[in-house]
């Protein structure tokens, strides 16, 4: 009797061989998960790994037709190299469409580092001078200190360090905002769209809460 038992185990393991699902494969959908945030402004860099979701994907593939009877999962490797090439052609489109129809006529795109200077002492840079009381185009966040709620007023800066890691932003790292019409806007960490005439301050002003002066201002008419 155990001999027959013993016998019938090992036949299922002949008929039935354990195969270890491919690593590959679950890197590459675990890739495509995580470059899914890179279709939501300021994390399109992370696109870059559907990239190397793709590449993943292929390497499993590969495994599993060369070793058929070591590894399984490939119907989930050939979604995942689905998946990634997809989201990372779809994403890029995506950005590179939002990128080409942002701006409203008549304005000018600016960088925010276009704006620092990274020499010291401080000061307003060329770019400042060469479009002071130009309709500009600008994305940044709003400074905590600038308050919660629905704001008219508020302090923009380039970046997530300098909004709420990077201590006391600079002059040349600050922009004060006032929108105009009657809008408002909600304080918080989404990076924000700003249209609007850019003025050079002549004489760098103060703002509450803020260490350094403000050297640039921009009259907001349009905002996202």
């Amino acid at each position: 009797m155990a001999t027959e038992l013993q016998m019938s185990s090992s036949a299922d393991e002949v008929d039935f061989p354990y195969r270890a699902l491919s690593r590959s494969a679950i890197a590459a959908i675990l890739l495509f998960v995580v470059a899914l945030l890179g279709l939501i402004p300021p994390f399109e860099p992370l696109l870059t790994l559907a990239m190397l979701g793709v590449v993943f994907s292929l390497i499993s593939i590969r495994s599993i037709r060369r070793y058929p009877n070591e590894f399984s999962g490939l119907g989930l490797a050939k979604f995942a190299v689905a998946a990634n090439a997809l989201l990372l052609v779809g994403g890029i489109g995506m950005h590179t469409y939002v990128y080409l129809t942002e701006v409203p006529p008549g304005h000018i795109r600016v960088p925010f580092y276009k704006l620092k200077f990274d020499a010291e002492p401080d000061r307003p840079t060329q770019t400042a001078f060469e479009i002071d009381g130009k309709d500009v185009f600008i994305k940044g966040y709003i400074h905590p200190s600038s308050g919660g709620g629905m704001l008219r007023q508020f302090v923009l800066v380039g970046d997530l360090g300098t909004c709420c890691f990077g201590g006391q932003p600079k002059s040349s790292e600050m922009v004060e905002v006032t929108l105009t019409g009657g809008q408002t806007i909600e304080g918080g960490m989404t990076r924000r769209k700003l249209a609007g005439k850019f003025t050079l301050n002549q004489v760098p002003r103060k703002q509450t809460d803020f260490d350094n002066a403000v050297f640039y201002r921009l009259k907001g008419n349009k905002v996202n």
